[in-house]
């Protein structure tokens, strides 16, 4: 593997204290690749990022979700009570509720949403956990296909082979590793490209296919793929038709319904470095939206005041 050039900076006070290197790919809307930065090639983890091929798997085998449920099933929510009210409602529809779920207990990632759960006394739990609304569209699946919901994240289950099957069709490579996401879930290794081309055909697939089922459910209800205060949100506010979504351990994927698409993947796995890459990469393809401008570049405070930025490196893009 190549040592990946250094994508973002952080400068505090003048002086960059830290550096963070990755790959990123971007493709043109003719489908040529148009910006390739270090090793796009090597296979990653894309973690959360692989959730919208994982519900296109889903509706395949059967899931029978739209709207404001299908986005929470392809996202990584952020524990808010209507994120809860949704995995729940995905669950009911199934015939099974919470304790059926096989994802670890967790605080909301909203930090508000988290301290209002701690004054009332609640405390971590499975439906507060980011992958819940995945995971109820899992059992869901394995109800409607008629299979067992008990072994549902086992790699050999019929609906997780199912998951790897698409992933490598989307993606147009095969998986070279796989692992246990942080939600217990099975995850298939591809490459930076892969997950920038599977993006791609998301967006490219004809109404009313699951691909684009699952891109237009996403785009239309952002607020149910992250939260209300989430960093995709924002940047699929500040874009129209742009499908983002992001995957732990600095990995970020997004499409346009023209085609243009693009993956980049934080070598560190620093989540930080992750938005200020993707706003100039989005750039990089032609994307020029003033509503990105708050995106490009993340404070760095001291004291209380401002003194730094996280920023792209000079000159990458």
């Amino acid at each position: 593997m190549e040592i990946n050039p250094v994508l973002v900076e952080v400068e505090r006070s003048g002086f960059v204290e830290s550096r963070h290197r990755g790959a990123a790919v971007g493709i043109a809307a003719a489908g040529t690749v148009a910006v390739r930065v270090g090793d796009a090639e090597a296979p990653i983890f894309p973690r959360s990022a692989n959730k919208p091929m994982q519900a296109v798997a889903m509706l395949r085998c059967g899931l029978d979700l739209d709207d404001e449920l299908l986005a929470l099933a392809s996202g990584s929510h952020s524990g808010e009570d209507f994120h809860v009210e949704g995995a729940e409602k995905i669950l009911a529809g199934a015939g099974l509720v919470a304790s059926d779920l096989r994802c670890p207990q967790s605080w909301p990632l909203d930090p508000q949403t988290q301290q209002a759960v701690a004054r009332s006394g609640g405390g971590p739990s499975r439906v507060r956990m980011n992958c819940s609304g995945k995971h109820a569209a899992m059992l869901a699946t394995c109800v409607a296909a008629g299979w067992p919901t008990d072994t549902y994240l086992d790699s050999g289950h019929p609906l997780q082979i199912a998951v790897r099957e698409v992933i490598e069709k989307m993606a147009g490579e095969p998986v070279t590793a796989v692992g246990v996401d942080g939600c217990g879930a099975p995850l298939f290794a591809v490459s930076t490209a892969g997950v920038a081309r599977a993006f791609r055909a998301l967006v490219l697939a004809g109404p009313g296919t699951p691909e684009r089922r699952v891109a237009d459910a996403m785009r239309t209800h952002p607020q149910w793929t992250s939260g209300t205060r989430r960093e995709e949100r924002q940047l699929m506010d500040a874009v129209p038709g742009l499908l983002v979504k992001c995957g732990a351990e600095g990995v970020d994927a997004f499409a346009f319904d023209d085609g243009r698409a693009g993956a980049v993947k934080i070598d560190d796995g620093a989540m930080r470095a992750r938005t200020p890459v993707t706003v100039a990469l989005l750039r990089a393809l032609g994307f020029d939206e003033s509503g990105l401008d708050e995106l490009a570049i993340v404070e760095v405070r001291g004291g209380n005041a401002v003194v730094g930025a996280i920023r792209p490196a000079a000159g990458v893009f």
